[in-house]
């Protein structure tokens, strides 16, 4: 059940403990995919995997705004601070407990979001009357993963199986040309760089013409089974904390 769609009275028959909230970010991803893409993409995954499980599972509506200071010199790029980041989502999971769906999967389709919603489960794991884990889709796509950059071969491949109207595909080459091949600037096993335009021209990491349609529906397929079977795990689990020592 999708909350946006349902209506009060369809939420309050819900027979379930269990939610999902696609966490993404509105920003670039080169000239060729659109500003939110990592919300297009966590909300796809979200809601495959919903169907996915094998039971009752609360979807809630994409979070859009994350932490993505790294690509505010690209326009259109909107971002907030880690804080208000882990306070949203947080105060989110919070409320969806409130009606007893107190068992959350975060499912993020943005790197930069990654550490805080770690951090912030984890909060609420140990402070709060609920559950929360992270799941990040593009980590749960095999061999795959090795592949993520930005705006290229896996997110476009993704966004061309589930919204192809939205990729402007005469503008993929150029994407590939003006891309870097890797994230970063790395020396000594440090990286250098804090935001992307000190390493790619046209904020696109990888190469976004291996990414076909087939290949986002292979994506799809692994991320949405990887993430039923982590709400099956999360339904099931002991939950509570353990005793101090």
């Amino acid at each position: 059940m999708h909350l946006s769609d349902a209506t009060w009275t369809d939420a309050d028959a819900a027979a379930t403990d269990l939610a999902v909230v696609p966490v993404g970010s509105t920003e670039q991803h080169g000239p060729h995919a659109p500003l939110g893409t990592d919300a297009y993409t966590a909300e796809a995954v979200a809601e495959a995997g919903a169907t996915a499980y094998d039971g009752e599972v609360v979807v809630a509506p994409a979070i859009p705004i994350g932490v993505a200071a790294e690509h505010r010199q690209f326009t259109g790029t909107l971002w907030v601070s880690e804080d208000t980041f882990r306070n949203y989502v947080r105060e989110t999971v919070a409320s969806l407990a409130h009606h007893g769906w107190d068992r959350v999967v975060l499912v993020n389709g943005h790197g930069g979001n990654v550490s805080a919603l770690r951090e912030v489960a984890g909060a609420i794991a140990r402070e709060d009357d609920a559950y929360a884990v992270p799941f990040t889709w593009f980590e749960a796509v095999g061999d795959h993963s090795d592949e993520m950059g930005h705006g290229g071969p896996l997110e476009t491949a993704l966004l061309r199986a589930i919204a192809p109207e939205l990729v402007r595909e005469d503008r993929i080459e150029a994407a590939r040309e003006g891309g870097a091949d890797g994230w970063g600037e790395w020396v000594s096993y440090a990286n250098l760089a804090f935001d992307s335009a000190e390493f790619t021209d046209n904020g696109v990491v990888g190469d976004p013409t291996a990414g076909d349609a087939d290949r986002g529906d292979e994506l799809l397929e692994l991320a949405s089974a990887a993430l039923a079977a982590l709400l099956e795990a999360v339904e099931s689990r002991d939950a509570s904390r353990p005793p101090h020592k």
